[in-house]
């Protein structure tokens, strides 16, 4: 068994991805709200492997995403963490910071409060320098949640991004 650092905070718990979540984050997946700024909403099986991957980024790098638990509220109300990405771009190597909430969960400050405390792991005791942030330019309420990170944007940085096709609506992103 992967021995994953569970992360608290005043109202969340950051923990490993559990079998029992698998559904819940599977529906999250599956929701077209959730995976608007994504190419597209994820089949169960997409679900399943990418839980998959989850756990070797985790195996492989020591942090990765952990589900994100509102004790008292929900036992699944997303995912947040630290992704080494395996394309390659202007600002690569790099640890990317990330969230995805079931649409249930929004507009609670649970993004905000769980990045703040990926943030604090990753300039603590994993010691990066630097952690970046990135988006599609319409995504309002991510790049609000950068913001209220003090995370900071140079339009010079954007870019389009390597794994989607030229043309793509979703190729253009901005880097916090």
């Amino acid at each position: 068994m992967l021995d994953i650092q569970e992360i608290s905070t005043p109202r969340l718990l950051l923990r490993p991805l559990r079998g029992g979540d698998l559904a819940a984050f599977a529906a999250m997946n599956a929701d077209p709200r959730v995976m608007e700024y994504f190419p597209a909403p994820l089949t169960p099986a997409q679900s399943a492997a990418l839980a998959r991957r989850i756990a070797d980024h985790f195996r492989e790098h020591g942090f990765g995403f952990w589900a994100v638990e509102a004790p008292g509220v929900a036992s699944f109300a997303g995912l947040a963490g630290l992704l080494a990405p395996r394309y390659e771009a202007h600002f690569t190597p790099c640890v990317e910071i990330g969230w995805r909430l079931a649409h249930d969960f929004w507009g609670r400050g649970y993004a905000t409060e769980a990045a703040r405390a990926l943030l604090d792991l990753a300039f603590g005791s994993l010691g990066l320098d630097e952690v970046v942030a990135l988006t599609v330019p319409g995504n309002r309420r991510s790049r609000a949640v950068m913001a209220r990170l003090g995370m900071t944007r140079d339009p010079a940085d954007d870019f389009d991004h390597p794994d989607l096709p030229d043309g793509h609506p979703l190729r253009r992103h901005v880097l916090y």
